[in-house]
């Protein structure tokens, strides 16, 4: 399959994949919230890619390198979560979601700097357009009009998450060329959950979900399942494609999430944040031509 077409496809699963995940993950983080959302949709994740090693194998063979990389990468990718769901729990999901795609300039100028990745002038511009359109949705305008400057609720987190995110993203894409997408996926995973008991533990976090209802636990599984398929669809476009296209399609998970967040859940935004929402999504898609 031709390169460029192999990352569309890649992208895409993971547009679908996170755009649709990150709308109930929204839901799960208010029910239960953000830690427990995470943990418990991890674990249904790993269950979810376990099914998928009789179709494609996987490598069991780790160096001592590659198990310490792999478990930075599983830090990174957990932190990064949990500023976004802890951004879900306390801030507008539209405006969460639209924030998020800055993780696509990091991971980005990243893969430019340490791995050659170059962008065209088109994806330069379009580097632009993003950060122009989440300057526009995370800032209240009313408060520029009054001389004050304050980033709405759950920005500061998902700005944060973002560059964990970006560091994660070239991290996986480096172990994914070097053992494959799905151990990679199942390894970080793994890693994750690791690293949230050892958290709990050190943070007194209780990780029972005790009585939550059984609708609150299948959205949690749900995310999981969906969060899986987004990663492990990016990861295997990481080993065969090229992340400069890979994850700018894939972030443009904003379309889904915010449709369904305006048509589910009637969330209002301002024209300004409207603007910023559209022009984000026109950046995102531009750094894929």
């Amino acid at each position: 399959m031709d390169k460029t077409l192999l990352s569309l496809f890649a992208g895409l699963g993971g547009m679908f994949g996170w755009g649709i995940s990150d709308f109930f993950a929204n839901l799960s983080s208010e029910e239960i919230g953000y830690f427990k959302a995470f943990f418990w949709s991890q674990l249904a994740g790993v269950c979810l890619t376990l099914l998928l090693i009789p179709m494609f194998g996987i490598n069991i063979n780790l160096s001592l390198y590659l198990i310490i990389l792999l478990f930075i990468t599983a830090v990174f990718y957990s932190v990064g979560y949990l500023l976004f769901y802890k951004a879900f729990e306390i801030g507008n999901v539209s405006i969460v979601s639209a924030t998020i795609n800055l993780n696509v300039i990091i991971a980005m100028v990243l893969a430019f700097v340490f791995f050659g990745q170059r962008l065209t002038l088109l994806q330069s511009f379009a580097v632009l357009l993003v950060l122009s359109g989440i300057t526009f949705v995370s800032i209240n305008i009313n408060d520029l009009k009054n001389k004050r400057l304050k980033l709405l609720s759950g920005v500061k987190e998902t700005i944060l998450a973002s560059i964990f995110f970006g560091v994660f993203w070239n991290l996986s894409e480096y172990i994914s060329e070097m053992i494959g997408w799905l151990p990679t996926t199942l390894y970080v995973k793994i890693g994750a959950i690791l690293f949230l008991i050892v958290y709990s533990y050190c943070s007194k976090r209780t990780l029972n979900l005790g009585k939550i209802q059984n609708k609150a636990k299948y959205i949690v599984a749900l995310v999981g399942i969906l969060e899986a398929v987004a990663i492990a669809s990016v990861n295997w476009g990481l080993e065969f494609g090229d992340l400069v296209l890979v994850s700018p399609i894939s972030s443009a998970l904003s379309i889904v999430t915010i449709s369904m967040a305006v048509i589910f859940l009637k969330e209002n935004i301002s024209k300004t944040q409207t603007f910023g929402i559209i022009v984000t999504i026109i950046g995102i898609v531009l750094t894929a031509l």
